[in-house]
């Protein structure tokens, strides 16, 4: 039994964010029952086939919910969603601006309806302001917050790799809803994605707000602190160092480059300092790197206390033996047949995740309506309406 174990969340989701909070609840033990449009389903089902057929994003964020469709197009349809919030707990829905509001499924119509139900919409960019009836996917919502202006190189700015906006507001969803779980109260709950990304800006906004400064992206390094950044060795391969406080910096300049006197020059004594001067610290690094191998350089920054890593690919961390040593795979059941798949982050002690099956579409509709106790009749309608 999981930590959420007797919660039934109903979700009206699709891409990342929302599948993200409510797989998250998954992994802890709730219930998910998700409902897809018979006339395709989740839209993030076909972003591509290269998992047995499935998209790699679905597979992703989808395990172990039971999937049901319905046309909430019909009055049938929304007839029957209703009786699945009368025995829910929770509603997760990130359709697209004003969808839940038609529908009469928006938080403030749910709580006359359902008034025991925590109602959760996670939506774009919040209600109320110029930009709330916009579509919001996560590279438009990072752009529009600036973090792709803090990631790249100055004049090539990047999207970061993983849907930071999407994830981020997922966790944010699921956060709310375990506090509200264990708080009692039946509230409402609306998390943008747009908020979240500007909540990650903090440290960059802080720092324009009383500076007036835009920073610069720095690729693999940090505006913030020097030395920090990759390095090509000798045997051809990246690896990153770093330092957070002057103490760190002393001992990589003593013991890691044996150049203590980096330590007595005064422009280098304080972080803001080596900011102002990390072209001269880059090029010490990269050359005293360019002369030893990888494995070198990371016995040698371990055993002065300085952090580093190696840069890997995708391909480099399937195989990451750090990932194998801790036994962090397991086999998940797919419409197609079994795919591994990583454990969820949290570690709890005495439990189990489940890493239940990949749904396909409508599998499980026969079994949850007839937990509803709809009648034959009801059930004719609703295959009509599919």
């Amino acid at each position: 039994m999981g930590p959420l174990d007797g919660v039934t969340v109903v979700a009206l989701e699709q891409a990342v964010s929302a599948p993200l909070c409510t797989r998250t609840l998954c992994d802890l033990g709730a219930r998910v029952i998700k409902v897809e449009n018979p006339a395709g389903g989740d839209s993030a089902r076909y972003i591509d086939d290269v998992v047995g057929g499935i998209s790699a994003h679905f597979v992703w964020v989808n395990r172990g919910k039971e999937s049901v469709t319905l046309d909430l197009k019909t009055e049938a349809g929304l007839r029957t969603l209703h009786r699945l919030l009368d025995r829910a707990d929770v509603l997760v829905s990130n359709l697209t601006p004003g969808t839940t509001a038609k529908l009469g499924l928006a938080p403030d119509d749910l709580a006359g309806s359902h008034p025991d139900l925590i109602a959760v919409e996670i939506d774009g960019y919040g209600r109320g302001g110029p930009l709330s009836h916009k579509r919001a996917y996560d590279l438009l919502v990072q752009a529009e917050s600036g973090a792709c202006a803090i990631t790249g190189t100055p004049g090539a700015p990047a999207k970061p790799g993983p849907p930071m906006a999407d994830a981020s507001t997922g966790l944010y969803a699921a956060l709310s809803i375990v506090a509200l779980l264990y708080s009692g109260e039946r509230r409402s709950v609306t998390v943008s994605l747009f908020d979240t990304m500007t909540e990650l800006m903090g440290y960059a906004l802080h720092h324009t707000r009383h500076t007036g400064v835009d920073q610069q992206p720095r690729g693999m390094g940090s505006p913030a602190v020097s030395p920090y950044g990759a390095y090509r060795t000798a045997d051809d391969q990246t690896v990153v160092l770093g330092t957070t406080n002057d103490r760190e910096w002393q001992r990589l300049a003593r013991e890691l480059l044996e150049r203590p006197d980096l330590v007595d020059d005064e422009r280098l004594r304080t972080n803001p300092g080596r900011v102002e001067h990390r072209d001269l610290l880059d090029t010490e690094l990269a050359a005293w790197c360019a002369r030893h191998e990888l494995s070198y350089i990371q016995r040698r920054a371990d055993e002065a206390g300085i952090g580093n890593a190696r840069y890997n690919t995708p391909s480099d961390v399937l195989a990451h033996p750090h990932l194998t040593a801790r036994d962090r795979w397991r086999d998940i059941d797919t419409p197609s047949g079994p795919v591994p798949a990583l454990l969820p982050p949290p570690v709890i002690s005495g439990y189990d995740p489940p890493m239940g099956a990949i749904p396909a579409l409508g599998a499980h509709t026969d079994r949850v309506l007839a937990e509803l106790g709809l009648s034959d009749e009801e059930l004719r309608e609703l295959r009509r309406g599919a």
